[in-house]
């Protein structure tokens, strides 16, 4: 009677969106409050299972250990660059025929097959007349229990959507927990991953847009506004210091959310593209 209870505890405190269980109810919570999951996300096109990227996305389907019932579905049905799952073989044929994903995109250098610290390591010149810009920061482990919020990849979009700067950055102290399931960073990523203080620089250079750190902290100042969720911690965690009155941090926005996982969709494509 004990073990049916538990079992039925445990269904009901179940993620709809990537099913992950919790054995308590204030558990499942605290993980909607922070996963923060969206329409935009990589999606299992048979389970419906909701994806923090391309490559979990996958692994889900074809990865070592698979669903053993959507790897069954994909093996007939599925395409094997962009994921999705059509209705036929014959209409998978012609799918594949003119999938985008199958083309290495120009933002890339054809000869990188998977996410390194190279892409998007320099600020798109195109992007010079942003007034606005996002920023969100990826967040691994540090500290003997891996508690730590250390910074290892920095994101920079417009309010467009477009990419305006991408990168891995080196931490300063060692890493403990990557948080692989969540961030999808793994030490692979960090090998030649930019110094912490060259992303910084870069970082802080575009924000300013040419003026002097002390010229931007006057409110008459060309320097960009900066929008995103938790901006306190991420600029911390990247050393960065820029005037409050310059910043819009939107701690339960969705809209800002909504947009992070669209620009993790469009990271993740542009990727799997070059391949």
């Amino acid at each position: 009677m004990d073990g049916r209870a538990e079992s039925s505890e445990t269904v009901r405190n179940k993620c709809a969106a990537c099913f992950r269980q919790y054995n308590k109810k204030e558990h499942l919570v605290e993980h909607m409050r922070i996963s923060f999951h969206s329409p935009h996300e990589p999606t299992c096109g048979i389970c419906l299972k909701h994806c923090r990227s391309f490559e979990s996305l996958r692994e889900h389907l074809i990865g070592p250990l698979p669903k053993v019932e959507c790897a069954k579905v994909f093996s007939n049905q599925g395409c094997n660059f962009c994921l999705k799952i059509f209705e036929s073989q014959q209409a998978l044929r012609i799918h594949r025929g003119s999938c985008q994903v199958t083309r290495a995109t120009p933002v890339l250098s054809s000869s990188t097959s998977r996410p390194t610290a190279q892409n998007f390591m320099d600020i798109d010149s195109r992007m010079q007349s942003a007034s606005v810009v996002a920023l969100s920061c990826g967040m691994v482990g540090g500290g003997s229990d891996g508690s730590l919020d250390i910074c290892a990849r920095v994101c920079l979009i417009d309010q467009e959507e477009n990419i305006i700067f991408h990168t891995y950055v080196r931490p300063q102290i060692p890493i403990t927990n990557y948080r692989y399931e969540r961030t999808g960073i793994s030490p692979e990523c960090l090998r030649d991953a930019m110094p912490l203080k060259q992303g910084q620089r870069k970082i802080q250079d575009f924000l300013c847009n040419g003026e002097p750190i002390w010229k931007v902290r006057s409110k008459v100042t060309r320097a960009r506004i900066l929008v995103g969720h938790g901006l306190d911690h991420d600029l911390e965690s990247l050393e960065i210091e820029y005037p409050q009155f310059l910043i819009r941090c939107y701690v339960n926005c969705l809209f800002y959310s909504t947009i992070l996982m669209s620009l993790k969709l469009q990271i993740t494509i542009n990727l799997q593209g070059s391949g």
